[in-house]
């Protein structure tokens, strides 16, 4: 799809790659497999967009994909890396990283959050010397800005921390006006702290993550698609398998459900009979989440990562796959979506 993001023209791939396993996250994989992942994107298209994070394995990400993208001689032309800023890489001086414990595996350095004018200025700094010779991120964003305000002790230190993220993007505005960035953006759990960003900055894209998703798609995030889509702001879609629990994972949205709980029964029953549903159509549970997740008007891609090379195609087919609209109806009917969602069935 050929649409303008800040200032770039560019012909968007369906499929962003995520990075997170690059640094690390759960899994220590052998370089030679990370470098295959790499490779395999070139595969699947004209251009590659990757999103990554310092905080992704305390910058060990950006380091891989600059060494990957060296080894593989990737034309910088057809690479857009995507950096998502407000964790700074430092030494290690415990026995293992003080960010999210026992999140990410086998690192040599630690990370600390730093969101301000001028932290995210080094974060930016930093993130390009860990990509090394070559490469440099054009899209950048403030990395999880409702986790940074939900840590808020009190509402004059959550105005206090709204005003640290405006002076975030203070800086990422100066960047993208001095031609050091081609667009910012912003990346969010809750949808809701993009929205109040989105009052107060221009921003050229916006990533959602966990929030709209076959599970969960409220009507007043619907609208806010609505509104960005007519203000031409480029949506990216991002965790749409709720950490994978929607495809049969343990974990739903990083937490084991506890099946005692009402609202985790909830959960549980939802899957069942999205599985029985799927079942009975023939259609895997990725596609539906997939398909949906693509379907509101302004969407235009969605983030994808795998620990394993073989799948960055099978991922990339996912996002091209259309499934009956039958499947879409009998959804509705068991209420797996709801009755009046418009773009499908």
């Amino acid at each position: 799809m050929a649409i303008k993001i800040g200032t770039r023209q560019l012909d968007v791939p369906r499929v962003v790659f995520g990075t997170a396993t690059l640094g690390n996250l759960f899994v220590d994989l052998p370089e030679e497999v990370k470098l295959e992942i790499s490779r395999q994107w070139f595969e699947t298209g004209e251009t590659v967009v990757v999103d990554t994070a310092g905080k992704y394995g305390a910058g060990l990400a950006l380091e891989v994909i600059g060494n990957n993208l060296r080894a593989l001689n990737a034309d910088p032309e057809k690479v857009i890396i995507s950096n998502k800023l407000g964790w700074k890489r430092v030494p290690l001086t415990t026995d293992e990283p003080t960010f999210e414990p026992g999140a990410w595996v086998g690192l040599k350095n630690d990370a600390v959050q730093s969101i301000s004018y001028g932290g995210i200025l080094e974060c930016w700094k930093q993130g390009d010397e860990l990509l090394g010779d070559g490469y440099s991120s054009q899209f950048l964003s403030v990395h999880d800005p409702d986790e940074y305000l939900a840590a808020a002790t009190s509402e004059d230190d959550r105005t206090s921390r709204m005003d640290d993220i405006l002076d975030a993007y203070r800086a990422l505005g100066e960047l993208r006006d001095q031609g050091k960035c081609q667009a910012i953006g912003v990346g969010s759990k809750d949808w809701k702290a993009i929205a109040a960003i989105d009052e107060k900055v221009k921003l050229d894209w916006v990533m959602l993550a966990n929030s709209l998703t076959i599970y969960r798609h409220p009507q007043a995030l619907l609208d806010f698609v609505e509104s960005l889509n007519s203000r031409n702001i480029p949506i990216f879609n991002s965790a749409v398998f709720h950490a994978g629990y929607m495809v049969g994972g343990k974990s739903f949205d990083y937490r084991e459900l506890d099946l005692s709980n009402e609202e985790d029964q909830k959960i549980a029953g939802y899957r069942d009979r999205f599985f029985a549903l799927c079942e009975k159509h023939a259609v895997k549970p990725a596609q539906a989440c997939v398909e949906f997740a693509l379907s509101p008007p302004g969407v235009v891609s969605i983030a994808l990562s795998s620990s394993k090379p073989q799948r960055v195609t099978s991922n990339v087919e996912l996002a091209n796959t259309k499934l009956p609209e039958a499947f879409w109806t009998d959804a509705k009917e068991a209420g797996l979506i709801a009755k009046d969602y418009p773009f499908l069935g």
